[in-house]
């Protein structure tokens, strides 16, 4: 029970890697508020049956008053809020050079600052009670510049993702660094979990060849992603700060 007593705020809590966190937390002890923008009525009732406390919130992460709304639901619920993980997001594919503008905003709006606006809105309630453990979903696409090889296959960048989501990501980690050093004073860490090709609804069509280049021989499960977030969010975890830990089979190293 790593998380008795503690609450969570896990946006994009639909998605296959979201589940899987509100899962493994609810298996841990903690109280949870489930937020996505589709409704989370599947994964509450799933975590509820785990003997989970949870609330649900309708939230759009590029929307500053419904983040407001999630994060004064959650301390109304249960009066504190110690765990933010931030997984809310979307995938974009094809070439840079047919990139549309609006496409490369969507992209960056959601990931980056829709993660940057939910971090700063916890940031109050985890000061006063000197206790916050921050966790954001980067990706390995954010740090080796594209799984993708266009000068052996160009069909591979149609089917994986783009520079406007690795620049995202890269965001995103960015913005874990600064706020690590910015908040530990407070008792606050923040770290990133930036996941390799993990096997969801979002990764179907991603190309065999590049499956195949996996050293570990398979691509990754969302429950894997979720042990790591929990590992971070955990209390044990209070002297990792600033830190992008990788859970990517051996694709990328550094």
């Amino acid at each position: 029970m790593r998380l008795r007593n503690r609450v969570a705020l896990v946006t994009g809590a639909v998605g296959a890697i979201g589940g899987a966190v509100a899962k493994a937390f609810a298996q841990e002890g903690a109280a949870l508020c489930l937020a996505d923008r589709a409704g989370t009525g599947g994964i509450a009732a799933e975590v509820a049956a785990l003997g989970g406390r949870v609330i649900e919130a309708a939230l759009d992460v590029t929307r500053r008053a419904e983040i407001d709304a999630a994060v004064a639901a959650t301390l109304a619920a249960f009066g504190r809020l110690d765990i933010l993980v931030n997984v809310a997001g979307i995938v974009s594919m094809g070439p840079a050079a047919t990139l549309a503008e609006t496409e490369w905003d969507r992209v960056l709006d959601i990931n980056l600052k829709g993660s940057f606006l939910c971090c700063q809105a916890v940031i109050p309630a985890m000061r006063a009670q000197r206790y916050g453990r921050i966790v954001n979903l980067g990706s390995i696409i954010g740090k080796n510049g594209g799984n993708p090889r266009p000068w052996i296959d160009p069909a591979e960048q149609t089917r994986a993702s783009n520079v406007a989501y690795g620049a995202s990501k890269a965001g995103v980690h960015a913005m874990t660094f600064f706020l690590a050093r910015e908040l530990a004073a407070d008792g606050i860490t923040v770290n990133a979990v930036a996941p390799g090709p993990i096997a969801t609804a979002m990764t179907t069509d991603f190309p065999a060849a590049l499956a195949a280049m996996i050293p570990v021989g398979r691509m990754g499960r969302a429950e894997e992603v979720a042990e790591a977030v929990l590992f971070l969010a955990a209390e044990t975890a209070g002297f990792i700060n600033g830190e992008v830990l990788d859970v990517n089979g051996g694709m990328w190293a550094d």
